[in-house]
């Protein structure tokens, strides 16, 4: 089963029409990093990251994973070895997304399978489904308010994959 994005501004799975945002500059088929555009694709989905000090498990297929204090996913172009893939964040000095953050936005989280494999520097990272309180516009990922991530959850599992178009 797939979700698909419809106008940029829905997500359907099955019967279900989630409202949701995208990048502030929309859709792109060269994402670059740092754009803040979305990119176009058919994508995998990662496990489900969240905020278990916050939040209990919720009820979903995926692999549950509790978002720690030092982890972050890694932004930084000058990384051939880290660059598009979770961290420990340490004395480092390699630029990431912080996971474990002071806001909402990540308390769910699940990476969009994007530019993983065979993984190009500079062509964007850290894409995902996370969470968006009035449908603000993200700076290349999707996301939806907390009570339709939950329900989306409830329905997708490992094999689901995203529509981005």
């Amino acid at each position: 089963m797939t979700i698909i994005l419809k106008n940029k501004v829905s997500l359907i799975f099955n019967d279900f029409i989630f409202k949701c945002s995208i990048g502030t500059k929309g859709l792109t088929k060269n994402k670059v990093e740092g754009d803040k555009k979305t990119p176009i694709g058919i994508f995998s989905l990662g496990n489900l990251y969240y905020r278990r000090d916050r939040h209990s498990r919720p009820s979903t297929k995926l692999k549950c994973i509790s978002i720690g204090r030092n982890m972050g996913w890694c932004n930084d172009v000058k990384s051939k070895k880290y660059y598009n893939k979770l961290i420990k964040i340490n004395k480092k000095k390699i630029r990431h997304e912080k996971l474990f953050r002071k806001d909402y936005k990540y308390d769910f989280m699940i990476p969009i399978n994007y530019n993983i494999k065979a993984t190009k520097i500079g062509k964007g990272s850290a894409i995902f489904l996370h969470l968006t309180k009035k449908y603000k516009s993200t700076s290349g990922c999707v996301a939806l308010e907390r009570k339709d991530f939950l329900i989306l959850l409830k329905l997708i599992n490992n094999k689901t994959k995203i529509k981005l178009a």
